[in-house]
């Protein structure tokens, strides 16, 4: 499997071109188009139980689309609901990516899609959720943002504080707390931002440059209150 980024910037796709038996794995509803060559599946990742966990406890869609070359090689064109960047990453078998939940993209056959249960103070203040998703295994991974990527790698001990509604993944190797954004409570919260994550290295954090939920809010004032 071979990916390349077609329009980069806030409206990409990324084409996968897949060797004849070769698939990839998407988010349902990914995929623009495809080769004469290529067969689409709905598949349950991790089985049932797996799927009802991402769906219930995470918000990701229960089913994955399965893309398979079945008649010969071909390419997808895989593309994201919202506007924002694609990063691919490569996967060793080794390191692993903590991915916010609506980070996924798609992924090679060789990579596993897990839930992962948070503390109760993440869950509560992180803005992640109580679950997040763990992703592992070997291939291509390709994630995808609200707005531009911005790639954090941090050296052992070293910090770096980020807003929690930022966050696209970060290395397992990383470790973060949840704190207040200022010294006070008051503070934190006019200064609208809350709380943060103040991670720390050796690790790789990818951000995103543009806030989901500040977006929605902004949204809202437009739309008309039925009386």
């Amino acid at each position: 499997m071979k990916s390349e980024i077609l329009y980069p910037g806030a409206f990409p796709m990324v084409r996968v071109d897949l060797a004849s038996g070769e698939c990839v794995k998407a988010e349902s509803g990914a995929m623009v188009a495809a080769a004469p060559t290529i067969d689409v599946e709905s598949r349950i990742e991790g089985g049932l139980l797996g799927a009802l966990s991402r769906k219930v406890l995470t918000g990701e869609k229960f089913f994955f689309q399965t893309l398979r070359a079945t008649r010969g090689a071909g390419e997808v064109l895989l593309a994201p609901t919202v506007p924002g960047d694609i990063v691919i990453l490569e996967l060793d078998g080794v390191n692993e990516y903590l991915v916010q939940k609506d980070g996924f993209l798609a992924g090679a056959e060789g990579v596993k899609i897990e839930s992962r249960m948070q503390s109760l103070s993440r869950g509560l203040l992180g803005g992640e959720g109580f679950f997040i998703l763990r992703i592992s295994g070997r291939g291509q991974l390709i994630l995808n943002s609200f707005g531009a990527v911005h790639k954090l790698e941090l050296k052992p001990d070293q910090e770096y504080v980020v807003d929690n509604s930022h966050l696209v993944a970060w290395t397992a190797t990383t470790s973060y707390n949840i704190e207040k954004a200022a010294a006070g409570w008051i503070a934190s919260f006019t200064s609208g931002e809350g709380f943060v994550c103040r991670f720390r290295g050796p690790g790789v954090v990818y951000i995103q440059s543009r806030n989901p939920g500040g977006f929605g809010a902004w949204i809202r004032q437009f739309i008309p209150v039925s009386q």
